[in-house]
């Protein structure tokens, strides 16, 4: 009884140490607050740098670090911190311009007072110098990260010193988060709108930048925004983007890209955005509108008469629907991270997402964007966790995020991949008249990988000799379309290789240069498929996708035994069985221990194990196979993942796959399962990765059912899963997994 008094003496006094005296009044009182944020960021940074607060990643130790420096008026070491955090987060001055406005800012403070002059003097001379020392590349790229939203970071800051109200003390994350807030609105609150003019200013010495509408030929209005260095006064190729994101900041920052390589940027906004009155139909006007747009730029003073388009995700889509209907001026494409309309989103391999209710309002809640309801994460947790918990059926969610919304509505009406998405892009012959070279870069840790790949394929698939390439690597949506990072997207503490921190701008640009100005063709392009091994520091160049392998281990569903192998087909037949109940919604989260050091995730799944592996492998290309199965409804959504438990006894997650079992044969067509009866389930579309897997490992292959507040759920019943709500769920799911299912892993022999 002693030692147990003894044990929560000391852990409440360790809980004590994590207190911090933080004065009620500060919450009320801003002079007092502007007293003693300062001392308090001096507590936080010493227990920040202590051993059981100091953040695994590095990445987000200097993020804070220098942050919290800010807060603490320490201004040249914030400084020093935030130079190294971006080594930390990319090589070669990729982020040079991260986190600009906390540099600027905090050179500006230093003058001031070193230099005994006005703070309005200080940042005038802190922005001149820190402007004319970035390259033509990073300066492009400015006008958002300089635009801080005041108003939001004030509100965010009043929410977190309300938490404190009637409080004398703070608890370490609260007063990290407090510090954190506060510098976010003391720097922008203090920059703008000076530093806005400053860059205006600079922004005319440098470009030429003119913003008009087009009215299309059937009275469709759209808003462009042309941008060229004016040192440039020779007509040059265009390179177009279409920007559903838009903004004149964001517009003129994708001109800038292409201004700064010596083309003429064009940004056209898609209906409804900007100055457009017409509809906002997401992806359903591009492959109509860009032909003529593409017609006006091309004849434009500016303009020579050659036009490349470049973008990622929704601007990656743009560029195929643009290509179904091929405009002679129309060079080439660098499709970035593009989305699969109807393929990858708004479903992956036919099951919808949750996340399209929170994009559909964020680009049509008005004629920009809705930054501010599109990252109130909290918020769209508590609606996706408000719809799954009431067994509604999932068209509700429209109503349960607000109000109703056709788009929504309109997009769940087309379960399959029917003519309503294939009108959108190229479909099938369509790709054979497609002979314009394309560049398609995307990532292991793309959202769009599935869609970015689909396109590539489909091409390759009906054109016979298309001039297409392919760079795929350790990227995630946003590096692929910008630049590796040092770190692998999500772990924040695994190093990808050096050889994979590379520029996708660079590379862009250098295709542009070699398709519309007969320049060299990047030294990366040393095939049409080139492809980074993760942990083996080396790229390899491939002439297709199926020759990323060499050869296949199929991974049956059994546990390695003495004297057996998941990799050998087992003699006599078995299977797996599990249940899922639809209808419990609190379900406990299920975790299977791999190692001493490490666990994998297996509610609603069950988990099969390899032996150790004798020898190195390298797994290349995306998993397929068959899943042999019965059950006892007429449809359930197949979930997959499969993990390499590393010799330390580390996960890595190497591929998922989601699907749903009665459009797995045929994405356009619903062919229902018969209930008890064994039936083939393939498996494609799963995530591309390409990794060593070194001896000591063993692979983990976790199979199960989606049930989750992030997809659609599926209860087997037969109808419009959309229509389907939690009574239709009937007797709890029951799966037979058979034994001579597989998931065939590719392998790369060098």
């Amino acid at each position: 009884m002693k030692f147990k008094i003894l044990l929560a003496l000391v852990f409440a006094n360790l809980m004590q140490a994590q207190k911090f005296y933080f004065p009620k009044t500060a919450t009320t009182d801003s002079v007092i607050l502007e007293k003693q944020i300062p001392e308090l960021a001096l507590k936080v940074i010493t227990e920040h740098q202590s051993s059981k607060n100091k953040p695994k990643s590095n990445v987000t130790f200097l993020d804070n670090l220098f942050r919290l420096q800010l807060a603490a008026k320490d201004y040249k070491n914030s400084i020093a911190s935030l130079t190294d955090y971006r080594k930390e987060y990319a090589d070669h001055n990729m982020a040079g311009n991260k986190s600009l406005a906390y540099e600027i800012y905090g050179m500006a403070k230093l003058m001031e007072k070193d230099k005994k002059i006005s703070f309005p003097n200080a940042l005038q001379t802190a922005f001149t110098t820190k402007y004319e020392s970035l390259s033509d590349p990073l300066i492009a790229k400015i006008g958002t990260i300089l635009d801080g939203d005041v108003k939001d970071y004030k509100k965010s800051l009043k929410t977190a010193l309300a938490k404190q109200k009637d409080k004398d003390s703070i608890d370490y994350a609260s007063a990290l988060a407090l510090c954190k807030n506060y510098v976010n609105y003391k720097t922008y609150s203090s920059i703008k709108p000076q530093i806005m003019l400053l860059f205006k200013a600079k922004e005319q010495e440098k470009f030429i930048i003119d913003t008009k509408n087009l009215t299309l030929k059937n009275g469709t209005k759209l808003t462009i925004t042309i941008v060229r260095k004016k040192e440039n006064t020779s007509p040059l190729p265009v390179i177009l983007t279409n920007n559903i994101y838009a903004g004149e900041l964001a517009d003129a920052g994708m001109g800038k890209r292409a201004a700064v390589y010596n083309y003429v940027g064009a940004v056209v906004n898609t209906r409804g955005k900007r100055d457009s009155n017409d509809p906002n139909n997401p992806f359903e006007d591009e492959a109509q509108d860009l032909y003529e747009v593409i017609d006006w730029v091309s004849k434009q003073t500016w303009s020579n008469g050659k036009v490349g388009m470049i973008g990622g995700s929704y601007l990656g889509f743009s560029q195929w629907a643009a290509a179904k209907k091929l405009h002679p001026a129309l060079k080439t494409i660098v499709p970035q991270v593009a989305v699969g309309i109807g393929i990858d989103y708004p479903a992956q391999n036919n099951v919808f997402m949750s996340y399209m209710m929170q994009w559909i309002r964020y680009v049509t809640n008005n004629k920009l964007t809705d930054e501010a309801t599109f990252t109130n994460y909290p918020k769209w947790d508590s609606i996706n966790t408000a719809w799954y918990k009431s067994g509604k059926s999932f068209r509700t969610l429209d109503s349960i995020s607000g109000k109703p919304n056709k788009i929504f509505q309109r997009w769940l009406n087309h379960p399959g991949y029917d003519k309503y998405w294939q009108k959108m892009v190229p479909y099938k012959k369509d790709f054979a008249k497609i002979n314009i070279p394309v560049l398609t870069t995307t990532g292991y840790y793309d959202a769009d990988q599935i869609g970015a790949l689909y396109y590539y394929k489909q091409h390759h698939q009906y054109n016979k000799n298309p001039n297409h390439y392919l760079v795929i690597g350790p990227y995630d949506h946003a590096g692929a379309q910008s630049y590796g990072y040092n770190y692998v997207y999500g772990t924040g503490s695994t190093l990808i290789d050096p050889v994979a921190r590379i520029s996708i701008d660079e590379l862009a640009f250098s295709w542009f240069d070699y398709i519309l100005k007969d320049g060299k063709k990047p030294e990366l392009l040393k095939d049409k498929v080139n492809f980074q091994i993760m942990s083996s520091n080396t790229w390899k160049h491939v002439p297709s996708l199926d020759k990323m392998h060499s050869s296949t281990l199929k991974f049956y569903l059994q546990n390695h035994k003495e004297g057996s192998s998941v990799f050998k087909k087992p003699q006599t037949e078995q299977f797996t069985q599990q249940n899922i109940d639809f209808k419990d919604r609190n379900p406990k989260y299920l975790y299977h221990k791999v190692s001493k050091q490490d666990s994998v995730y297996v509610t609603n799944s069950v988990h099969f194990e390899s032996e150790v592996l004798d020898r190195d492998i390298i797994l290349s290309g995306n998993l397929s196979g068959v899943f042999n199965v019965s059950i006892n409804k007429k449809d359930f959504d197949p979930s997959t993942a499969l993990y390499q438990v590393q010799p330390d006894g580390k996960t890595f997650l190497l591929s998922t796959h989601l699907t749903r079992a009665s459009f797995a044969k045929d994405n356009s067509k619903r062919q229902l399962l018969k209930p008890g009866k064994k039936e083939e389930i393939p498996i494609k579309n799963s995530l591309f990765m390409s990794k060593k897997i070194e001896k000591g490992s063993k692979l983990v292959l976790v199979v199960g059912v989606n049930k989750s507040k992030n997809w659609q759920v599926n209860y087997g019943s037969g109808k419009d899963v959309s229509d389907e709500t939690i009574k239709d769920s009937g007797e709890p799911l029951e799966i037979k997994w058979y034994n001579d299912s597989y998931v065939e892993i590719p392998v790369y022999n060098d």
